[in-house]
């Protein structure tokens, strides 16, 4: 067995990177070799809970100091564009909690630096692993629908006012929600259908649910258009009760419409809704085993040169988030009809 890759781990402002520093402790594959968080009230608490073993407080020391094949960052969402640009610069692969950038310019430049060094680009996006999402790709790519001509879907997030990192709030960090939720739809909706975004019809984000900062826009809806025609409607707004939240019944509640039938789940579903054109009553069906972790998988075996089982490839990453971030800037320029 080949030595294990270093992984140095740059930004813990958002929670979700903990999963992957817990992926990478656990695995043979990788040896967690530094981690640095520059924001002193989160390091105190990470200090104080044990979550992670940080060895630096400032990115640039630890990028100069550590060698490593590897750098993940999970810092607030605006910044993470440039860690992974510097990291990129230095030679070294990355991977990072979703969205993986917020600007169209950091992501051209995360790009271009990946092609020029032939360097493999990692996101935490995870509903491809889910067995609810990963059950309906199979149904609908074996036919069992037929043709989709029309998707909703409902990624409603509780807000947690109180709770969540102040960072959200502060103006310039947070990037806008379609490009925080709703990376999750555009990356997984394709690899589910087998078909590809053609056009955005509208796209809107607004304040609602958090008055005290109206600069941030806690709603967010789209309209879409795939390359079939297929109609998508979706609502990745901060909406969802905060007690219930991600338990929710309609977490992630997705519905396709096939020309044979319709096909619902949604990431707390405990299997698949399927009604046929020819069935008189709603069918089940069970949910294959979701595959934990699975974007780190498809992130090591993209570096070792393997085609990822789940396709979540650097192009893949790059491409989901291009997407995202044209849809994000749909609902920020009030544009309609934009050919992607």
């Amino acid at each position: 067995m080949s030595a294990p890759l270093k992984i140095a781990f740059a930004g813990f402002r958002h929670g979700h990177i903990f999963s992957l520093y817990d992926l990478a402790r656990a695995s043979d594959e990788l040896e967690i070799v530094a981690a640095c968080e520059g924001h002193d009230e989160t390091r105190a608490e990470i200090q104080k809970k044990g979550t992670a073993e940080i060895t630096h407080d400032r990115v640039d020391k630890m990028l100069d100091e550590v060698d490593c094949d590897i750098v993940a960052t999970g810092t607030y969402f605006a910044r993470r564009g440039p860690v992974l640009i510097k990291a990129l610069e230095r030679g070294k692969h990355v991977i990072g909690d979703k969205p993986l950038c917020t600007a169209m310019d950091d992501l051209d430049r995360i790009a271009a630096l990946a092609k020029e060094q032939d360097l493999k680009v990692g996101c935490m996006l995870g509903m491809r692993d889910s067995g609810q999402f990963s059950g309906a790709r199979d149904l609908i790519q074996s036919g069992r629908i037929g043709a989709i001509h029309a998707i909703a879907f409902g990624g409603q997030h509780p807000l947690l006012l109180g709770s969540r990192p102040d960072w959200y709030f502060e103006q310039g960090k947070h990037g806008g929600t379609i490009t925080d939720i709703g990376i999750h739809a555009i990356d997984v909706l394709p690899w589910i259908t087998g078909l590809q975004w053609a056009k955005i019809n509208a796209a809107r984000c607004w304040n609602a649910f958090a008055p005290k900062a109206p600069h941030f826009e806690d709603a967010g809806q789209m309209m879409l258009e795939m390359d079939n025609g297929c109609g998508v409607l979706g609502d990745v707004s901060y909406f969802a009760p905060d007690k219930a939240g991600y338990s929710m019944p309609y977490y992630w509640r997705t519905t396709f419409w096939g020309r044979d039938g319709v096909i619902e789940t949604s990431s707390t579903s405990s299997d698949i809704q399927l009604l046929g054109k020819g069935d008189e009553a709603v069918q089940t069906a069970p949910l294959p085993q979701s595959q934990k972790g699975g974007y780190l998988r498809a992130f090591l075996d993209d570096i070792a040169g393997k085609a990822p089982a789940n396709g979540l490839d650097t192009a893949a990453v790059l491409h989901s988030t291009r997407q995202v971030i044209r849809i994000q800037q749909a609902a920020d320029r009030n544009e309609r009809e934009v050919e992607f």
